[in-house]
């Protein structure tokens, strides 16, 4: 063992790096990055959007630049009226929810006071007038004069 590294138990580094073990430890890392992030950066090139057309000096490329502005903005137009129809239809459909829910309501409170009303008008029938109604035996006359107690 005189010579090696030890990296962890059980794990010795190798005297001297051999192509095989300098290609699997440091350029196989390094070319899956070059091909991870060579392909995003050729797709960046073509992200759509608004273009500054004035620094072209050529016709024709200024012509191209303005004509993909155009279609840009077109694209933006009508992916946005798309949604926003969608949000007008769905809160359409939610507004008649609502009303026939305000509807199925207003029958409720309707019937709700009917009965209230009915319940009343029996009670006030079925409640014998003032001049029919015995007094209470503990109750004094409305006529007589306050108790000393309750004068103090």
């Amino acid at each position: 063992m005189v010579g090696r590294i030890i990296l962890a138990p059980g794990v010795v580094a190798p005297r001297v790096l051999t192509p095989r073990v300098l290609a699997s430890r440091v350029l196989t890392p390094c070319i899956l990055s070059l091909w991870v992030l060579v392909p995003a950066a050729s797709l960046a090139q073509d992200v759509p959007g608004i273009e500054i057309c004035t620094t072209e000096k050529a016709m024709d490329r200024r012509t191209s630049c303005l004509q993909s502005n155009i279609n840009f903005l077109q694209t933006t137009i009508k992916k946005l009226s798309l949604d926003h129809e969608q949000k007008i239809d769905a809160a359409k459909a939610q507004i008649e929810v609502l009303k026939a829910t305000v509807v199925s309501l207003q029958k409720i409170v309707n019937d709700l006071q009917a009965s209230q009303k009915k319940t009343a008008e029996d009670v006030n029938k079925a409640q014998p007038t003032a001049k029919e109604t015995p007094p209470a035996k503990d109750a004094p006359p409305k006529d007589a004069p306050a108790s000393k107690e309750g004068a103090k």
